[in-house]
Formats: C-alpha cells, structure tokens, sequence
C-alpha cells in the first residue's frame, strides 16, 4: 500500500512538473480550453488544471452553473460522476497520456501602420521637384502642375511652421476649372500620394443643407478623418479635393429654397476659412450611437474642382461687349473657336456663372486646366508611368506574349477619343473595344509569340499582324470588327 502511494505522489509531481514546463514555453503558441476548442486569443485567459489542461473562464462557470441547478443527491452525484468520463473522478496520470495536445500556434499579428510625424519643412520637397514628380503621371497642363506646386508647397511651409513670428500666413485654397475628362481629379490623387498625406474625395452634388435628405457639409470632414484612418492630428493636415463643385451654383428663376446649391456654398464658408467642426467618426450623418470627435480645418488644404459647363459663353459675352461697327473693331465670332478661351476666366465671370462671392472669396487661387488635343492624347497612352498601353502589355506580358502599337495605330485611337469629346477616360473606353477579341483568343494559342496593333484594326478596314514565337514575319491577319 505504501508503494502503490509513492507512485501516486510520483505521477502527480510530474505532471505538475510538465504543467510548470508547459509555462516556460515559447510565446510561439497559446493555449486551447479542454471543453469549448477555442484559443486563449479567443476566450482570455484560460485556468490551468494538472495534466496539461486548461479551461476557459466561460466553460468554468457554465460547470458551477450547471452543479448549482441540478438538485441530487450524494449518492446520485458519485453515480452519475462513475458514469461520466473526464469529470472529476478520473486517474490523472493516465489521462496525462491521452490528453490531446492543448496548443496551437499563434497567429501572426498584423504589422500596425506607422504613425507619420510631424511636417518637417525640411523634408517638404521643394516646387520643382514636385512639379517634376507630377510630370510622370500627368501629360500637359504644364501651368497647372506649377500653380498646384507652388501652392501645396507654401501650404505645407505654412502647416510645418505654424506661428512661428508674429506674421500669420494666410490659408490658399484652389479653384480648378477645365472640362471633363483633362485630369483634374488626377491630379490631386497623383498630389498626395507623392507628399503621402490623406486624402479626401468628396462629390458635391450629394451634399445638402444641414436637415435635408443627402449628405451633410461636415461629410467631407469625416470622409478625410476615414482617410486619416481616425487620427485627428493627421487628418488636420491633409487634402480634401470637392469634385463638381460647379453643380453648387445658384439656381436661377426659381421660388424654391436652394438646399443643395447656394446654402451648400454658404455651408462650407467656415470649413474653408478655419473652423471647430465635430463629426462622427465612421459615419456621413450625425446620431446618438455615434461618436463625435473635434477636427479644426485650419491647417486642410480645400481644393475645389469643376467642369463649369457654358462657362465659356459667359467669357464670350463679356469679352465681345468690346465689338462694335467699324473697320477696327472686333469680330463677334473672335472668341468662337477659340480653344484658350477658358484661361481668360476671371471671378465675375464665376459670378455670373452662380457662385456667391464669399465662396469666390476664400479660394484665392483659381486657374485653369486647357483641353486635351490630339498629340496629347497620343502621350497619354504611352508615356505616364502606369500609361494605358503598358497595363495592357504588362497584361499580354503574363501570357509571354509581346504587344507593340504602331504608331498610326495610337494617332487613330487619338482621334476616335476626340470625337467623344470625354478627354482622356474615351481612350480606356476605345482600348477596351478593340482589345477584347484579342485577350479573348491570344490565351487559345501558346504558339503566338507577339501581337502587333495596326492602323487598319483601329479603323476596321484590317486586322492586327500576329507573330509565332521565333518569327519575325507575319502569320495572319485577323479579321476587324
């Protein structure tokens, strides 16, 4: 008797021994509950029993619950504890052999994003080199790289230096104006990618007077604090860019209130000066369930950027009151194909064109983006650095397939674009066309080693010339669309 209970003060030492051992192992895996299978970073903190076995704290006390509730008496207990297997009455050294294992490996946390610091005017690059930075993503509109230049860069000096002296610099928000589709919104994306500052894509039309059905003025405040990821100290540094911002302009002949015209401008006088605004955190609208944290939009560059449709026939206007009858005055019809007419903008044309003048007011810097022509569409397919033409031979690329583009070829592409009059988004649009029959059957044959896109398949009077791997002569033609 006495041997059979050294064996057991034996057997428990060591399996308290190994539940010590257990303690001491790497931080590479975590424990597991006995009962429920669930990890420790899942159910907290587990209760460590003899024979490497834990228990969550939830499956502990449904145990005690579960004892509590049920009214048996002694010998029921024993009765049913016999019965019952991994409760109570149970060899532990034996169970210390079929224990299954009670770890699994933890998984890797996600590297946490690393909070940038604060603006260093040092580190701000300087006009030329962000101009310079731009010329690889955007083809043309050389004065508004330079304006755009110029004034993020005395925005961020501003920003960097805060009130350093008794001089207050004042904030210099935009106005961009140029037709559809010549790269406005690019701009600004290309813009803070390169100074890696949030930012904000915000359309007007949504937005709406406070109480109205649409999005409220402080939406665009709240969409940069997403972007921020919800650091308010770093979204109040950031770039919030307001798109068609012509369809705020005032709406004429009407008895209606204009909620989502002139109220809209009037709404975001004080988020373009500098003001306290609290919005919601996660949200576009105000509520009780959500939180509501304090950003202050003095140190937010606005830029703000529209299509002004019929612009120009204000400038028109005003330019031709000048024309009068005589062998030196000037034509009517001067201004009519004119294609720089847009650049001669000035703020009354704006007012005339429905923006109230304190609007007009706080955003001192207006200019100008000038259509696309011809050559330039032909730049934007090849030259940029993500240019359409080099995603589509980066494509054919995976297939080890060569795509080459004559040179006809692009000029025809240019010219389909400018008859859609949509700028550079017609070039995408026209790619996709003629590209489809070939993404569909250049994967049918491993053979073809090179495609070359032709004058004639852009005007379906031909087809591109296909090449065998190892040939330098054309195989077929395919037939145009």
């Amino acid at each position: 008797m006495i041997d059979d209970k050294e064996k057991q003060q034996d057997s428990v030492e060591e399996v308290v021994t190994s539940g010590v051992e257990d303690n001491n192992d790497t931080d590479d895996y975590e424990k597991i509950c006995f009962l429920c299978r669930r990890p420790e970073s899942k159910a907290g903190k587990m209760i460590s029993l003899p024979s490497n076995i834990h228990i969550c704290a939830d499956c502990m006390q449904k145990s005690f619950d579960s004892m509590n509730n049920v009214n048996l008496n002694y010998n029921d207990i024993m009765q049913n504890m016999q019965n019952m297997p991994n409760i109570s009455m149970i060899d532990l050294s034996s169970l210390q052999n079929q224990a299954p294992q009670q770890k699994v490996k933890k998984k890797p946390k996600k590297k946490e994003k690393e909070i940038p610091k604060t603006l260093d005017i040092r580190s701000i690059p300087a006009p030329h080199k962000i101009k310079a930075s731009l010329d690889d993503y955007v083809i043309g509109q050389e004065y508004a790289k330079k304006v755009m230049s110029v004034g993020v860069y005395n925005h961020y000096k501003r920003v960097a230096t805060d009130t350093m002296d008794e001089i207050e610099i004042e904030k210099s928000n935009m106005l961009m104006i140029g037709p559809t589709g010549c790269g406005k919104t690019y701009l600004v994306k290309t813009l803070a990618r390169l100074l890696d500052v949030p930012l904000a894509i915000a359309d007007a039309t949504s937005l709406t007077e406070a109480g109205y059905i649409g999005d409220d003025i402080e939406s665009v405040i709240s969409k940069l604090l997403a972007a921020a990821d919800n650091d308010v100290e770093r979204a109040e540094q950031g770039i919030v860019f307001i798109d068609e911002i012509d369809k705020l302009a005032k709406k004429k002949n009407t008895n209606q209130r204009d909620v989502s015209g002139e109220a809209v401008q009037q709404g975001l006088l004080k988020l373009l000066e500098g003001s306290d605004v609290e919005v919601p955190v996660g949200a576009n609208s105000k509520n009780a369930m959500v939180p509501l944290v304090t950003v202050n939009t003095r140190n937010i560059l606005f830029i703000c950027g529209g299509a002004f449709p019929d612009l120009e026939n204000i400038i028109k206007e005003r330019l031709n009151k000048q024309a009068s009858i005589g062998f030196k005055a000037d034509l009517k019809d001067k201004y009519d194909n004119d294609p720089t007419v847009l650049e001669k903008v000035t703020v009354d044309d704006l007012k005339a064109f429905g923006m109230i003048p304190e609007f007009l007011g706080r955003l001192p810097i207006i200019f100008t983006l000038s259509g696309l022509t011809r050559d330039m569409l032909v730049k934007i397919l090849k030259e940029p650095k993500n240019a359409i033409l080099k995603q589509y031979q980066k494509l054919l690329a995976l297939d080890e397939v060569k795509l080459e583009f004559e040179d006809e070829a692009l000029e025809a592409i240019a010219d389909k674009a400018m008859e859609k009059k949509t700028g550079a988004r017609a070039l995408r649009a026209i790619l996709e066309q003629y590209m489809l029959d070939i993404m569909y059957e250049i994967p049918k044959d491993d053979s073809i080693g090179e495609v070359i896109i032709t004058r004639g398949y852009i005007e379906n009077t031909g087809g591109p010339r296909i090449l065998l791997r190892g040939q330098e002569l054309p195989r077929l033609e395919a037939a145009g669309n």
